[in-house]
């Protein structure tokens, strides 16, 4: 993880990576599917793209060594449509978005619960949401109403 960060502050200081356009390219939609464009951009494209995805002061950036490019996103980079417990574990979950990605483990609680819905803050600034399914299911396991 330091490894990382010490990578993005290099590319993100203002001496770093210049931004490519002011023009955005990219939209995450409400239900996770990406557009490049205005035209759906493939799961397997947007998987690969997720992996350099960066909130940085509230606005969304693809960041390579070489460019920066803008991503508008409707509400939250990712969606999270399932979760299992990795092995050995307890205390951890182990979240899959709908690009078909995975996510490292996460605490249990660190696991936001709002009004709202459930979130998830992950690297990069990033925060994922539970959809719909994942919502109730997590609510099932994980809270009691008692």
């Amino acid at each position: 993880m330091a490894h990382e960060n010490t990578a993005l502050n290099a590319f993100t200081h203002p001496d770093g990576v210049a931004l490519c356009s002011d023009d955005v390219l990219f939209h995450i939609q409400e239900n996770g599917d990406w557009l490049y464009l205005n035209s759906p951009l493939p799961a397997k494209f947007a998987a690969l793209f997720s992996r350099i995805l960066h909130c940085i002061d509230n606005e969304y950036y693809l960041i390579t060594p070489v460019e920066k490019v803008r991503v508008s996103v409707t509400s939250y980079p990712l969606m999270l449509v399932d979760y299992h417990l990795p092995e050995q574990s307890t205390d951890e979950l182990v979240f899959s978005t709908s690009i078909g990605t995975e996510l490292a483990a996460v605490k249990i609680q660190d696991v936001h619960v709002t009004d709202d819905g459930i979130y998830i803050q992950l690297i990069r600034g990033l925060v994922g949401q539970l959809n719909r399914a994942c919502y109730y299911r997590y609510i099932n396991d994980y809270l009691s109403f008692d």
